[in-house]
């Protein structure tokens, strides 16, 4: 992904926001967790836009609406006189407390993302998969349970269904979700008592959980702590394989993009005559749309399979 002269972002991944942009427009929650991310000075200028206002560039008519895929994600609607034209960008329909719920909008022509997009994809509840955790604990509340979640949406996701579901004690983090954590409860996001892992002796994390980025509960870090149970949270944990692979003992299917019967439910419902179908399993997606008399085509982007 190059840096650009004129940059309207989505949300805050790294896969859809880079620094060194000239100019950047985007809602003003992923501004500020650009900035946490990589530096007050990571664009040139930075433009904020609230959801639904309409901001007028060359004649279009830009306006944002919340994606529900992370803290400030946005879809883009980019109008003229004729037509509606909608990106989704990353986005869930199904609810999520720790983000903008997101909002269906009509238009004529949609750009979907298709992560999840083959049939076999079907999330279950949330709130179903945090419980593993909390009935794991009622069988042995003297492990540890270490939790690998994204530091960007997936671990305050995680930490709000804990919290939601009644878990109240303190939970652990990695130092590299520590940021981004405060900056989501300073947004009025409720997480309740966190504190970051530091020095502290493997039996103090007996019977408590602890969060960390995926890539660290196979790093040295992960070595402090006595024999844990490694827990994995990812739409990508419902490939059996895929946890076995990780030696995941808990895995926990959560996750911030749309399965299959979101995408095709999306698909009908915004009324689009044309769809154009990227970052992901396009083809399923294409044919079931041709399938049901809707135009659509790939659009084949550098991408990513990561949450």
């Amino acid at each position: 992904m190059m840096a650009v002269e004129n940059a309207i972002i989505t949300h805050g991944h790294a896969d859809h926001a880079r620094k060194g942009h000239q100019n950047v427009l985007a809602t003003q929650n992923t501004i500020d967790i650009m900035k946490i991310r990589y530096g007050d000075k990571c664009a040139g200028s930075f433009q904020s836009i609230e959801y639904h206002k309409p901001l007028k560039i060359n004649n279009l008519n830009f306006t944002f609406y919340p994606a529900g895929h992370i803290l400030g994600s946005a879809q883009i609607l980019i109008e003229t006189k004729n037509s509606r034209l909608l990106i989704t960008g990353d986005y869930k329909t199904s609810p999520d407390s720790s983000c903008q719920s997101y909002e269906l909008v009509e238009c004529d022509q949609l750009i979907t993302e298709a992560t999840f997009g083959l049939p076999v994809f079907q999330h279950p509840k949330p709130e179903n998969e945090i419980k593993k955790i909390l009935k794991a604990f009622e069988k042995n509340d003297t492990k540890t349970y270490i939790i690998g979640a994204y530091a960007l949406g997936k671990s305050q996701r995680v930490i709000k269904l804990l919290r939601d579901a009644g878990y109240d004690e303190t939970i652990y983090l990695h130092g590299s979700q520590l940021k981004i954590c405060d900056y989501y409860i300073s947004q009025g996001i409720n997480l309740g008592n966190l504190e970051p892992v530091s020095y502290k002796k493997s039996a103090d994390f007996e019977g408590k959980i602890v969060i960390a980025p995926p890539s660290a509960l196979k790093d040295k870090w992960s070595r402090r702590f006595s024999d844990p149970v490694i827990c994995y949270a990812s739409g990508w944990m419902s490939i059996k394989q895929r946890a076995k692979q990780s030696l995941v003992e808990i895995p926990l299917i959560i996750s911030d993009h749309c399965d299959w019967n979101e995408l095709i439910t999306t698909i009908k419902s915004c009324k689009t005559k044309s769809v154009w179908v990227t970052h992901g399993r396009e083809d399923a997606l294409v044919h079931w749309c041709k399938s049901n008399n809707i135009n659509a085509e790939p659009l084949y982007m550098q991408g990513r399979e990561e949450e």
